[in-house]
């Protein structure tokens, strides 16, 4: 009776809302439609995603160099805020691997590892990075986080993901090292390897072991041996959760940590206390650059994973709704005392393959989260951080795919160039200036490809009214009309290239009495483009040639209708090409 009377309210609730208020909060859309089966669905993979969302937490709280119980705060509000004001039904936010190496990258450059500045930076991180996620969305103004290309973004994962592996590498063979990019890592990993510990080495590398067949052969050898499918699914995906439980219990029983085997230690059990961030200007200015670099990263990452599990089930994710969501999710985040979190890849997949049905589900890991916070803490203290390493390995161990370079190169060479570039530059000289090259490189190509917009002369198809590129086809053309196509949309920046490129056409061809500009891509044409237009008209016709244009899309028709342009245009303005040319020259057409 309690559920039913959960799930009327809910939905009462729901229906009192105006339908304008669906964009800013999207649960009016499903609570509606709530029902014990939904209910039923979303604790089943609540269910599984805390079961793998413990140990993960715990892992990328150290990847990030903050205390364990950071990432399980960062594992309880932000879930609920998602679920308040994100649009996907089956994004698991939280701590990711990425963003906690960047954070780790950012905040280890100006406080000091386990200070209590290094907490107040990540808090801090976590605000920026929420406020400008609210920003961007409020002012739709997601489009700019199109600047990364997927090449990029592609390239620096890649890259990301083999640092993050080598930063692990010394907790499985218990060194220490010094250096935070990658060269570094490596050279000092080399220079210790003398000082192995081997009992951390064997408990680490079985960890790693176990995960990898837990993840692919666990869920297949349990049901061979009789369980149920979701039995074994709920299993399987308790992997981490099995290899803490292990190494912890052979960490007490045997006293590894007398042997040299570094553990957790105490993790304050409770939930966490609300704080606000520090409000300190120097680290305010010190953290807006990788704030906002942090927040455009978790963006395209999570958004990438939504858009991917919506379209499976024909549902449909708001890019600019997804940043309020995400941007709620950090400054929660923050407000709870914890670092920058998004959608993560791996337990999405996990949450829609155990079928989550709406947000709620990520309410429900968030309780979970918080029962674990409160009740199990006292239990890891002998949890080997090598375990740990273990998790992460395994974890970002599948993100490295270096098959798409290949696809790259065979596709787009200056694409393959910008993506070889980001996963050197961030291999030797960090992962921020990874991202900046990669975005820097991202708008120099695309500046570039506009710069040079494909120009096509263009003749009639013999027998239709189509007209296509005379080097691809077999048409027909006339010594007296000179038709192009230009498909790209006409900006200061190609402009000229368009003057110089029909000046010097016009010039290998003395018999030329009309030039037609077929417009059919042109979407705009901003003021600079629109003079160059103005002063090839001019220049056309104190050489006797007339200028005419066709195929004009609406709007940018009617802003040159606001100008003077047509009562100084020598030709005309067609609505077709065939019609142009049927008009000046219909022999060509014969």
């Amino acid at each position: 009776m309690k559920t039913d009377g959960l799930i009327k309210f809910a939905r009462k609730a729901a229906d009192k809302l105006p339908s304008g208020n669906i964009s800013w909060f999207p649960p009016s859309q499903w609570l509606t439609g709530y029902s014990k089966d939904t209910l039923s669905s979303d604790m089943v993979a609540a269910l599984i995603v805390t079961i793998m969302l413990i140990p993960q937490s715990l892992a990328y709280a150290l990847l990030a160099g903050l205390p364990p119980q950071v990432g399980l705060y960062a594992s309880i509000l932000p879930l609920f805020a998602y679920a308040m004001f994100g649009t996907s039904r089956t994004l698991a936010v939280g701590p990711v691997a990425v963003v906690s190496l960047l954070t780790a990258s950012t905040i280890g450059a100006i406080a000091e590892q386990g200070s209590a500045q290094y907490l107040e930076a990540a808090i801090l991180l976590a605000f920026i990075s929420g406020l400008f996620l609210l920003a961007l969305g409020i002012f739709k103004l997601g489009f700019l986080a199109n600047f990364l290309s997927h090449p990029v973004i592609t390239g620096f994962i890649n890259a990301a993901a083999l640092i993050i592996a080598t930063s692990q590498l010394k907790h499985i063979l218990g060194i220490k090292v010094s250096g935070r990019g990658f060269y570094d890592l490596v050279t000092s990993i080399f220079s210790k390897l003398g000082d192995t510990n081997i009992i951390t080495l064997l408990l680490g590398l079985g960890a790693a072991g176990f995960l990898v067949w837990a993840r692919k052969h666990m869920k297949t050898a349990l049901i061979a041996r009789g369980a149920s499918p979701m039995l074994a699914n709920i299993v399987s995906k308790a992997g981490p959760l099995i290899a803490v439980f292990i190494t912890v219990l052979l960490s007490a029983v045997f006293g590894l940590d007398q042997y040299g085997v570094r553990i957790v230690g105490k993790i304050p059990a409770g939930l966490p206390s609300l704080t606000l961030p520090s409000y300190n200007p120097d680290l305010w200015f010190s953290l807006i650059g990788p704030a906002i670099l942090i927040s455009i990263i978790g963006f395209m990452e999570s958004i990438s994973v939504a858009q991917t599990l919506a379209a499976k089930r024909r549902q449909r994710i708001v890019p600019d709704q997804e940043l309020i969501g995400l941007g709620a999710a950090n400054v929660v985040s923050s407000i709870s005392g914890s670092y920058p979190v998004t959608g993560g890849f791996s337990r999405s997949v996990v949450n829609f393959d155990a079928g989550a049905e709406t947000p709620a589900a990520g309410a429900f890991t968030a309780i979970g989260i918080a029962i674990a916070a409160l009740l199990l803490t006292p239990l890891l203290y002998y949890l080997p951080v090598a375990t740990l390493a273990a998790i992460i390995i395994v974890a970002v161990v599948s993100l490295i795919d270096f098959s798409t370079m290949g696809q790259t190169w065979r596709y787009s060479r200056a694409d393959f160039f910008a993506m070889l570039a980001t996963i050197i530059v961030t291999l030797l000289f960090g992962v921020e200036n990874g991202v900046m090259t990669g975005v820097a490189l991202s708008i120099s190509i695309h500046l570039f490809n506009t710069s040079r917009p494909h120009v096509a002369i263009v003749g009639n198809v013999p027998g239709t009214e189509h007209f296509r590129n005379i080097h691809r086809h077999d048409v027909r053309t006339s010594p007296k009309v000179l038709s192009l196509r230009v498909d790209e949309s006409l900006y200061f920046a190609n402009a000229r290239f368009l003057e110089d490129y029909i000046y010097d056409q016009v010039a290998k061809r003395p018999k030329l009495e009309h030039v037609i500009l077929m417009c059919p891509a042109v979407n705009s044409i901003d003021a600079s483009a629109f003079e160059s237009i103005e002063e090839i008209n001019r220049r056309l016709k104190d050489s006797g040639v007339k200028f005419s244009m066709s195929e004009i899309k609406g709007p940018v028709m009617d802003r040159l209708k606001r100008t003077e342009f047509f009562h100084h245009l020598t030709g005309k303005v067609y609505l077709s090409h065939y019609q142009a040319i049927r008009e000046i020259d219909p022999d060509c057409l014969k």
